[in-house]
């Protein structure tokens, strides 16, 4: 391909995805959902103006990356601190739950399959997939709502954030037990070395930048420092020990986000991923898309998927903050917002796509979770706000 039709290819993606980002934001869904349904426009499954291709593929890497990183950056590991046990019991069961509920829901659909085999790795991950959680759609009902800062907001997103760490630590050990010529001790061993690792060279790195973000605070050489690293460890996880990279852009996220200017890194980066990276990774997941092995089996399974997705959650999740001696409508506010899936979601079925573990007919399934849980988590949460008004 001439490097002219690439640029063509990209001017088109970058319109085609921000303009039905705008419209999903009309809508008021996630803009997230606009960007995927262009992808799918301009997609090989309707007009066929863009095809998916290996420049694509890299730059929608990088977006997942960026995507991570910008996650990372942005947690408050303070709030973390203070939630304390409640948040990491709610996300264990959050992960927990779907978890088996998904692979149960793979297996009564293609039949069980033995411990160890390929069939059971690909159950397993459509588990992974139903673990992920969006902080962001969360963040956004309950901030529209004026209840983010109360005690079950705080606990949701909170938990929110847990959930997604818990959720990539799961997806990279499923994609290190699915290499053949893996073995169990040596993946566990693998990821124990990389964070263990990661909390030294973490700590170093930490009072490097916080060093020369207070001798040269707010300059330009600080989010790009950041950036390198980020690439760094991304590059480190994967080729040394085997892990996503997007665990090591999270991780290295995580480090930085306790820095003075974590905030301004972020935006540095979100510049990057808003204009050219994350619509080209969103868009991506469209081009993947394909309807052309849709079935009325499949279709079915994606309607038990969504049905499980969110029902699953909801249980998990309220069920462990009512272990947790919340009442039962601040429990069921807890598991209902913690259904909404988004980012999080894609990366980890874009990793299953790249790993062998998902098909590419599977993306309408996950494609379809967002949506549905992204217009009914605002409407049930307000519902469970409305008659009583503190939280």
């Amino acid at each position: 391909m001439e490097s002219f039709e690439i640029l063509g290819q990209l001017a088109v993606i970058v319109i085609a995805a921000k303009f039905f980002g705008l419209v999903a934001r009309k809508c008021r869904a996630p803009q997230v959902v606009g960007e995927i349904i262009a992808g799918i426009l301009i997609g090989p499954s309707v007009f066929g103006i863009v095809n998916q291709n290996e420049f694509i593929s890299y730059m929608a890497e990088i977006g997942v990356i960026l995507l991570m990183f910008s996650a990372g950056l942005g947690t408050d590991l303070k709030d973390l601190v203070k939630t304390g046990p409640k948040a990491v019991l709610i996300a264990c069961c959050g992960v927990f739950v779907p978890l088996i509920c998904g692979a149960l829901l793979y297996m009564a659909f293609y039949g069980a399959a033995p411990w160890g085999s390929e069939e059971f790795y690909k159950a397993v991950f459509v588990g992974v997939i139903l673990t992920a959680t969006s902080v962001s759609i969360t963040v956004q009902s309950l901030k529209e709502m004026g209840k983010l800062s109360t005690e079950t907001g705080t606990l949701i997103v909170s938990a929110a954030i847990i959930d997604d760490v818990i959720g990539i630590l799961v997806l990279t050990f499923v994609i290190g037990f699915k290499d053949p010529t893996a073995k169990p001790l040596r993946v566990i061993v693998s990821t124990v070395l990389f964070f263990a690792l990661a909390v030294v060279v973490g700590f170093i790195s930490y009072r490097i930048f916080k060093a020369v973000d207070a001798k040269y605070p707010h300059t330009r050489r600080i989010p790009i420092a950041g950036l390198a690293y980020c690439f760094a460890l991304a590059y480190i996880a994967e080729k040394y020990f085997g892990i996503a990279d997007i665990t090591g852009a999270y991780v290295a996220g995580i480090i930085l986000c306790s820095i003075n200017d974590s905030d301004y890194i972020e935006r540095k980066v979100d510049i990057n991923s808003y204009m050219l990276f994350g619509p080209v990774f969103f868009a991506s997941i469209g081009l993947k898309t394909n309807f052309d092995k849709m079935t009325a089996s499949l279709f079915l399974f994606a309607v038990c998927f969504v049905l499980v997705g969110m029902i699953s959650k909801i249980i998990g999740c309220g069920m462990a903050a009512k272990a947790c001696r919340l009442s039962t409508r601040d429990s069921l506010k807890v598991g209902v917002g913690m259904m909404t899936r988004g980012e999080v979601a894609l990366i980890v079925s874009q990793k299953g796509l790249s790993a062998g573990l998902l098909d590419s007919s599977y993306f309408t399934c996950v494609i379809l979770l967002i949506v549905v849980s992204s217009i009914l988590t605002p409407i049930l949460l307000k519902i469970l706000y409305l008659k009583k008004k503190t939280a």
